[in-house]
């Protein structure tokens, strides 16, 4: 199992430089392939990363000397990086790979397992030296690479380590979770997970200092520091939110062995122009995509349910369906006389995480289940609720 850490560094002024330096060479590497390889291909040949490579270290002392005052991974992997990326583009997995910006793309550039090293809160990079590490290594095992990036004002190296498979732990216990926007996630236990909306509550900061930025003069010092300081908003309700969604996936995946939860479509709802920046700011894709692999390390299985299985319409003790509810009723009352939950009001988000688990638990043959309504021509074509 391979597994990252991403570590802040603590460099001084001169590693700071370095980096810059190293990263601009690697994205100048990165374009100085894209053209030759468009040209080839344009030409009728079939470019690989080993003949870019090899063409451009015959020129390279001649034209490009100053790529040496960096490590040489820094003007090395860009070609198999553009390999990889052309690989995903003509499986149709991503687009074209494009020309890198200084000003817009991400400065970064990679370390093989044998160009650094590690010791003591500090990592050792050629011809550089020794630069200060936040914390240690956490993980133990064979180090694959590493690669160094900057985000705001703050680099980072994020080192991959080849550990131990983890022994898997018999969780018997199943949950239903249904995610929305007014409450993150509720369990079919009755817990509940608050959407703490950190793009919502910092929307004020975040366009006070955009409008700051665009009233500096294109190309001053003061507009690259006002630049920096959206930068560095961003980066902190990305920190916000994925603290709580790790800490989130991670007690769950530890806690049960079947979670079942709603197969979404992220795309169409995103559409949604009253609500596509409330769907972006809770990140529901990162939460299914977090508690899918922690859950699968665990030895666990999540079972998504059918986009179009109406859980927020049917009643959990008997299946009544509630064909008029709308976004605004948010208790779900039984009208079947001969249920227990008859005239009993229940929380709408709890009604369907119960409803979830229990079509989870129908898909994988633990029970057997008939919903009524639940296969009809009706509803295939019922719109996802996620009030």
């Amino acid at each position: 199992m391979i597994k990252a850490h991403k570590i802040r560094l603590h460099p001084t002024p001169e590693q700071l430089a370095y980096f810059s330096q190293a990263a601009g060479i690697s994205r100048f590497t990165w374009n100085w392939a894209l053209a030759e390889w468009n040209r080839h291909y344009e030409a009728g040949e079939k470019p690989t990363a080993f003949k870019l490579k090899k063409q451009f270290t015959a020129i390279r002392r001649e034209q490009f000397p100053w790529t040496w005052d960096v490590t040489k991974n820094a003007s090395d992997q860009p070609f198999f990086d553009l390999a990889k990326a052309f690989t995903a583009f003509f499986e149709k997995r991503a687009q074209r790979p494009r020309f890198k910006s200084k000003k817009k793309s991400k400065p970064s550039f990679y370390l093989a397992n044998d160009q650094f090293e590690l010791k003591d809160h500090h990592v050792w990079i050629p011809k550089l030296g020794w630069v200060n590490l936040a914390e240690n290594l956490r993980f133990k095992g064979k180090i694959m690479g590493a690669r160094v990036t900057k985000k705001a004002d703050w680099w980072f190296i994020s080192i991959t380590v080849d550990i131990p498979d983890e022994v898997p732990q018999k969780r018997p216990a199943a949950v239903g979770v249904d995610v929305g926007l007014n409450r993150l996630a509720t369990l079919s236990t009755g817990e509940e997970c608050e959407n703490q909306a950190f793009l919502k509550t910092n929307l004020k900061k975040l366009r006070q200092a955009n409008k700051r930025q665009h009233r500096r003069t294109p190309g001053s010092k003061n507009r690259e520091k006002a630049r920096q300081q959206v930068a560095r908003l961003h980066y902190r309700i990305t920190c916000k939110r994925d603290d709580v969604l790790q800490k989130l996936t991670t007690r769950l995946a530890d806690c049960y062995g079947i979670i079942g939860i709603e197969d979404l479509h992220l795309k169409g709802l995103l559409k949604n122009r009253s609500l596509a920046r409330s769907f972006s700011d809770a990140a529901l894709g990162k939460l299914l995509d977090l508690l899918t692999s922690k859950v699968e390390q665990r030895g666990g299985q999540v079972v998504k349910v059918g986009r179009f299985f109406p859980s927020t319409k049917l009643c959990h003790g008997c299946q009544w369906k509630w064909d008029e509810i709308t976004l605004a009723d948010r208790v779900f009352v039984c009208q079947n006389p001969d249920c227990a939950y008859h005239l009993f009001s229940q929380d709408r988000d709890h009604n369907a995480g119960q409803n979830i688990l229990r079509e989870a638990l129908h898909l994988i043959g633990l029970i057997d289940q008939v919903v009524n309504g639940s296969s009809s021509d009706e509803d295939a074509n019922l719109p996802v609720d996620l009030g």
